[in-house]
């Protein structure tokens, strides 16, 4: 073995990692946070966790990824720590699979279907569609799929040129020498930990042990405690991750590292019984890249099994080991680790808009009920969220800006549009909410009343505000365009009831029947109103555009504003019905 076939087994390592990287960051870009979002919601029960996340690492190809994932969820306060415990014993299940695929090198057989089962076989054939759906292809998400294909592909030639670099190692004496030092399983657990936590990948680091497997020269005794090592050597990640981080997300860190620690333990315990004491002879025998799988598999299934159905004391111990202080830490409303999932952090502040959504509904809903019965609890709450939802605002403003440079598919990026046109709209709700509890308490303080004829319009007015911020709030919530369409044909209505109400309380104001200075406290009111009817008109079309790449805005308004749209006038004709002056 020369200086070239270093070469060759360096850049084989920086293929493979490349080919993961680039797999695993287009795989959960396939996936759109489905995934992660179901992980929210299914964490309830230790095996469902498990499984889920196992599912998820298969998914993304990566349990570093799914780990920080957790750190920034439990530090977001989307997620108790108690729920990371089975998804974390999972992904180590689910992290296997990489080792399976790279086993199929070790195929020997003459049946041309069986061969075609050897990576080294295979792979030029999925590079060649890979290449072909990236030119050809004009879907977005083919062309993804086209670069996870390419992306397995560089890392099976990866694979392959590590092989090639160190097949001379069987025949060289000094080799054999060092390996002496592999005898020691406490130096191999050491080893494989080290060599794990420099390149960040479990499966990388199996797969330069599978390719060392193949000089025939490693045996049992040798790889089986490096294999154990890799698992707390993938916790690096994890650790570097929890700096500067709430002490609840450190403790995902804790207990990432304390299961595979503790899997370590019980694995080498077993070890070292049938090692030395019972003295089986298998740990001299060669192992190949299939057992070295095989034995990856076993080994984390079994420590899963073994600690499940002690999460609580995984939680126990990560929390007496970082305890709690009476420094305050501020809980993060979407943690920049988030970022590293895009899928995932488009979700997460999908749910943050739409509590201002309803913020912004419910705020302004008891502005209008200060008209009819002031109370100072509820003038007080409408404060509290205003000052809610402009936190909301500027937390989302600045975190989705960040997002929106990150690789995702159209309807990620379409949604970020969405999320950044609406906020606004939102908190300008909150604003109008603000201003509109404020006349009612002028008034209240000013001992004015609206004449009852006033009072019976402004309660029209006020249902059909009601009615058009449920319909904004349902259908930015279920993101539904049918909804949608009837936010306009409202807003239109309450425009006509805002002039109609005006045009009668001057005629009030000129009999003498309302006092002068009403006109003012109602000109706010209804200008108020308006506003809010007009921010509502924005979020449905904001809607409808997001879900039609053909839809024009403005098109879309003259042809309500001249109607030529007949389901316009039809909702329009409801409308104007059920919110009639009298």
């Amino acid at each position: 073995m020369d200086i070239y076939s270093v070469f060759q087994l360096c850049g084989g390592l920086a293929f493979f990692l490349f080919g993961m990287h680039i797999m695993s960051g287009n795989l959960e870009k396939v996936a759109g946070g489905k995934l992660q979002t179901i992980l929210k919601k299914m964490t309830s029960n230790p095996f469902t966790s498990m499984a889920l996340g196992a599912a998820i690492t298969v998914a993304i190809q990566s349990s570093s990824a799914l780990t920080v994932m957790l750190v920034g969820l439990v530090n977001s306060g989307i997620m108790e720590l108690g729920q990371t415990v089975g998804v974390i014993m999972g992904s180590n299940v689910g992290t296997t699979l990489t080792a399976w695929i790279l086993s199929l090198s070790g195929i020997k057989t003459d049946n041309f279907f069986m061969s075609l089962l050897k990576p080294e076989n295979f792979s030029p054939i999925i590079a060649l569609v890979g290449v072909i759906l990236i030119m050809a292809s004009k879907s977005e998400k083919k062309r993804d799929v086209g670069t996870i294909l390419t992306a397995f592909s560089v890392l099976m030639y990866g694979m392959e040129l590590m092989s090639g670099a160190v097949s001379p190692l069987a025949d060289m004496p000094e080799f054999q020498h060092i390996l002496v030092a592999f005898s020691n399983p406490f130096l191999g657990v050491l080893i494989g930990t080290v060599f794990t936590g420099i390149i960040q990948s479990s499966a990388a680091s199996v797969g330069v042990l599978q390719a060392l497997s193949m000089t025939g020269q490693i045996n049992y005794g040798m790889a089986l405690p490096i294999i154990m090592g890799q698992n707390i050597g993938t916790c690096v990640t994890a650790l570097l991750t929890s700096i500067g981080v709430n002490k609840s997300a450190k403790r995902v860190s804790v207990i990432h590292i304390s299961f595979n620690i503790i899997g370590t333990c019980i694995g080498m315990l077993f070890y070292c019984l049938f090692r030395y004491i019972v003295k089986l002879d298998v740990f001299s025998a060669p192992i190949s890249s299939f057992n070295i799988a095989k034995f990856h598999s076993v080994f984390n299934l079994g420590t899963t099994l073994i600690l499940l159905p002690f999460t609580k004391v995984l939680v126990n111990l990560a929390e007496s080991l970082v305890k709690n202080s009476d420094e305050e830490f501020k809980r993060v409303l979407l943690d920049e680790r988030l970022l590293l999932s895009p899928g995932l952090a488009v979700r997460e502040c999908r749910e943050k808009t739409v509590e201002m959504s309803d913020l912004a509904r419910k705020s302004f809903v008891y502005s209008l009920d200060l008209f009819k019965e002031f109370d100072k609890e509820k003038y007080d709450k409408i404060f509290e969220m205003e000052e809610r939802l402009d936190y909301l605002e500027d937390e989302l403003d600045t975190f989705l800006i960040h997002l929106s440079s990150k690789d995702m598919s159209d309807a990620d990026n379409n949604e970020i549009s969405e999320m950044l046109h609406s906020i606004n709209d939102f908190e300008r709700i909150g604003d109008h909410a603000i201003n509109t509890a404020k006349v009612a308490k002028n008034m209240r303080e000013g001992k004015k009343e609206f004449s009852d004829k006033a009072k019976n319009e402004l309660q029209i007015l006020a249902k059909a505000i009601e009615k058009i911020l449920d319909i904004t709030y349902e259908c930015f919530a279920k993101e539904d365009t049918k909804i949608a369409f009837k936010v306009e044909p409202l807003e239109q209505v309450i425009d006509d009831l805002t002039k109609e109400i005006k045009n009668r309380h001057i005629e009030r104001l000129q009999t003498g029947e309302c006092d002068g200075e009403l006109g003012i406290f109602m000109t706010d009111l209804l200008t108020n109103c308006e506003r809010v009817s007009d921010h509502c008109s924005n979020v449905g079309v904001c809607v409808i555009q997001t879900r039609n790449s053909s839809f024009e805005t403005h098109g879309y308004l003259n042809d309500l504003k001249y109607g030529r749209q007949p389901a316009f006038v039809g909702e329009f004709t409801m409308y104007q019905e059920e919110f009639h002056l009298n």
